[in-house]
């Protein structure tokens, strides 16, 4: 096992998510880090480990000159200037992280990483990230793998719209999964879904929620798990409702062949909201030891302070499993260069960093007693 020592960390973008992971760097490893974005903001100017600086990352030499001077960066800009950012970074040698849904992006840091002597590791959020971790290890406790299904959702806690929505992270990213093609396997097959559809409803504590496909909540675990079971999808869940008022905005209204007018009229009438909670669901089914069982985890993680600000639950669960896995890869626990999954991450391992108790639970064995495997972590 080879361990690496970082002196600093590069955060790109100083956005809600960018700033918590920045903080959370700093709270749970005590390593400088440089918060860089093209209107930083004003930060604490007493913090002698978060230093915020203004840089244009599109301009190719400012960003060179920022990458060079550390080890590691943290891409949580839009999904848009992920490619960009991990192109720099392999020439540079940084090891690479990002938290992007965006399939397109993700397949180009891919190809990039053929050549690359840093670790390039997209798509290392909440999902996908955690939720890809927590889907291989149900998928590696069955002998014959037959179904698996993984719902994430960050909700709003009070909602009184029509759209049972409030934005608690990026509109961007929320236009971007509900319009682009999904990964699933379907019988066997690797197929592209579509976005918005497979709506299903369910309970949890006797509280309706509804999920549907979204595009990029699965990762490579698509192509991880090929050959290995039957069925694998990924939904994000909502309040009943939500999928039919958004349906009718893109195809009714056909929004989604205006992508720039949706996100101002969506920027316009939907509110954001601090009151969030995240809930995780992952169910797996399949032969184990001869006997027909299915397993199950449930988590709902809510916000909490952090270095003396409050954190919303999307923020905290985002950039643990961005920090999380910079961790390991500190340890010694994942490749030290090229392409990673975030199924490549062992969820025990995960759960075993500094910042693993966002997720506490989510490893721990399931149990016989159906209730006892739903996890509520209350922060």
């Amino acid at each position: 096992m080879t361990k690496l020592k970082f002196k600093n960390v590069l955060v790109l973008g100083a956005g809600k998510v960018g700033s918590t992971v920045a903080d959370m760097v700093a709270e749970y490893h005590g390593l400088p880090v440089t918060l860089a974005d093209l209107k930083p903001g004003r930060g604490d100017e007493s913090d002698a480990l978060v230093r915020r600086v203004s840089l244009n990352v599109e301009s190719a030499e400012d960003l060179n000159v920022a990458l060079s001077a550390h080890s590691v960066v943290i891409n949580a800009l839009p999904f848009y200037l992920a490619a960009r950012v991990a192109t720099q970074a392999a020439k540079c040698g940084v090891h690479y992280f990002d938290l992007t849904e965006d399939v397109a992006a993700t397949k180009a840091i891919r190809d990039i990483s053929k050549t690359a002597t840093s670790v390039l590791m997209p798509q290392s959020g909440l999902a996908p990230g955690v939720i890809g971790m927590l889907g291989g290890y149900l998928a590696g406790r069955f002998d014959e793998l037959y179904d698996l299904r993984l719902r994430v959702g960050a909700l709003t806690r009070n909602a009184t719209n029509s759209l049972r929505y409030n934005f608690t992270w990026s509109i961007d990213g929320v236009i971007n999964e509900y319009c682009n093609p999904c990964d699933a396997i379907v019988n066997g097959q690797l197929l592209s879904v579509q976005p918005m559809e497979g709506h299903e409803t369910f309970t949890l504590d006797a509280e309706a929620f509804e999920a549907f496909n979204t595009s990029g909540g699965l990762g490579t675990l698509c192509e991880t798990l090929k050959g290995k079971v039957r069925n694998l999808d990924y939904k994000t869940i909502r309040y009943p409702g939500h999928r039919d008022a958004m349906d009718f905005l893109l195809h009714d209204l056909r929004l989604i062949e205006r992508r720039d007018l949706l996100r101002q009229v969506l920027e316009h009438a939907v509110p954001h909201s601090r009151e969030d909670v995240v809930i995780l669901f992952a169910s797996a089914s399949g032969l184990r030891d001869g006997r027909f069982e299915q397993e199950t985890r449930v988590g709902r993680v809510f916000g909490a302070p952090l270095r003396g600000k409050d954190r919303t639950a999307i923020e905290l669960t985002t950039a643990a499993g961005v920090v999380g896995v910079f961790e390991l890869l500190q340890q010694g626990k994942l490749p030290l260069a090229g392409f990673v999954g975030q199924e490549q991450a062992p969820l025990e391992e995960f759960l075993s960093t500094e910042v693993g108790h966002y997720y506490k639970g989510l490893g721990v064995k399931s149990s016989a007693n159906a209730s006892k495997n739903e996890v509520v972590h209350t922060l």
